[in-house]
């Protein structure tokens, strides 16, 4: 089945495709874990957060290590808590091989009322320990339409369909595998519509992702520059939004508020407000530790850096941008 004849199906309802007026009067979709939802409706979104991390490698991670029930218990607190701070979606990055469980989310979307979006992919970073044998083994081809039909039929044994393609790659130059990985989400976004969600080591890497994307002939607009507040050069972050890429300042924690003030500030000068996005990296049970860890909450972004971007005279309809507007245009599925 074709992108565009699942998303009429899945919007309409039934198996007749609608007549053209309708399909062009229909709004802009994305895909999130109880299914396809007009972008209008995703609201204040945190575009990277975690509710289950597993860091013991793609090569021992297996069923079983852990108890979905006490996840959900204590995550499901800290999603009330973002839900009452004026959250309203979630994008849950963690990929598969690192504790990816789509089922999970599901349930924590029905049970917070927040909108939830998992993702297809795999992870390259981390020096490539949670790389599976079967991405080495595959063609960047092979490994789209593996992607591909996770988006298509849903993830194996869950039915849940992923909302973005999440990948991650190490500093750059690229390595092999990970421009592979780069190359294969490409691919997979040209079928698909899905943003390309990168956890990126530096702006040399953010740059040859670029250029991939270029060589495939994917619109930058596609790609999400994933931790770029680790960037310490401003000007791979105006470079990357001036070819029209997505500028993802995440970490934010109580601790960083000054350095994400001036990050924003810095890009609102140079013309690029239009193309940051904003999150927090946080949540996080741990498998494998007692009780799951440490939880870091996901209502700071709202209780303490909204109010440092005012103090900065960022203007309420620029917050608007920063955590609405753009988010809506990053996530939709591109025809």
């Amino acid at each position: 089945m074709k992108r565009r004849e699942f998303i009429q199906i899945a919007a309409f309802g039934f198996a007749g495709l609608p007549p053209l007026a309708a399909q062009q009067r229909h709004p802009a979709h994305v895909m999130t874990v109880l299914g396809l939802m007009p972008a209008t409706r995703l609201g204040r979104t945190l575009m990277h957060e975690h509710i289950m991390v597993d860091f013991i490698g793609a090569d021992k991670i297996a069923p079983g290590r852990y108890d979905p029930e006490e996840v959900f218990q204590k995550a499901l607190p800290y999603l009330e808590k973002l839900k009452a701070a004026g959250g309203e979606t979630l994008v849950e990055c963690t990929p598969a091989f690192i504790g990816r469980d789509a089922l999970l989310l599901r349930r924590l979307s029905k049970a917070s009322g927040l909108n939830i979006i998992t993702s297809t992919g795999f992870y390259g970073a981390a020096e490539d320990k949670y790389v599976p044998p079967v991405a080495y083994e595959e063609t960047a081809d092979e490994l789209a339409m593996r992607w591909t039909r996770e988006f298509e039929d849903g993830i194996p044994q869950e039915n849940v369909r992923p909302g973005i393609i999440k990948i991650g790659v190490d500093s750059g130059p690229l390595s092999e595998i990970d421009a592979k990985l780069v190359r294969a989400a490409a691919r997979a976004h040209k079928r698909t519509g899905l943003a390309i969600a990168s956890h990126t080591g530096d702006g040399v890497a953010a740059l040859a992702e670029l250029a991939v994307l270029k060589e495939e002939n994917v619109d930058p607009s596609a790609f999400i520059w994933v931790h770029a507040q680790n960037e310490s050069d401003p000007g791979y972050h105006q470079r990357a939004a001036a070819l029209g890429a997505w500028v993802e300042f995440d970490g934010i924690s109580p601790e960083s508020l000054g350095r994400h003030v001036e990050l924003v500030t810095g890009m609102r000068r140079a013309g690029y407000l239009h193309r940051i996005l904003l999150s927090q990296d946080a949540g996080w049970f741990h498998v494998g530790e007692p009780g799951g860890g440490e939880f870091r909450g996901y209502e700071t972004l709202f209780t303490e850096f909204l109010p440092a971007l005012r103090k900065a005279a960022i203007t309420e309809e620029e917050i608007n941008t920063l955590i609405v507007r753009n988010p809506r245009h990053a996530l939709a599925l591109s025809t």
